[in-house]
Formats: structure tokens, C-alpha cells, sequence
């Protein structure tokens, strides 16, 4: 459960941050932001387990 939960928090600031520097929220825009940020947040969560394993 606590994955699901960093993940969705890493998404969230992500696609937040994607959002604000668009300049138009288009329904293309937002979609192809959302999965690019799901990618980068579940990269995040695999690097920070990483380097906290080390």
C-alpha cells in the first residue's frame, strides 16, 4: 500500500507541474503528460529503493 501511495504522489506532483507549464490544457496534452508522468514517478520510486538498499 505504501507504493501505490508514493507512486500516487510522485504522479500527482508530476503531472501538476506538468499542467502549470503547458501553455494550453488541451485533452491530448494532459493525457500524454499523465502517462508520462506515471512513467517518471515509477522511476523515482525504483531509484529512491535503490539507492536506499545500497
Amino acid at each position: 500500500m505504501a507504493a501505490v501511495l508514493e507512486v500516487l504522489v510522485w504522479w500527482s506532483a508530476l503531472t501538476g507541474i506538468w499542467l502549470v507549464l503547458i501553455s494550453t490544457v488541451d485533452p491530448l496534452e494532459v493525457l500524454v503528460g499523465a502517462v508520462a508522468a506515471l512513467a517518471a514517478a515509477l522511476l523515482a520510486r525504483a531509484g529512491r529503493r535503490a539507492v536506499a538498499a545500497q
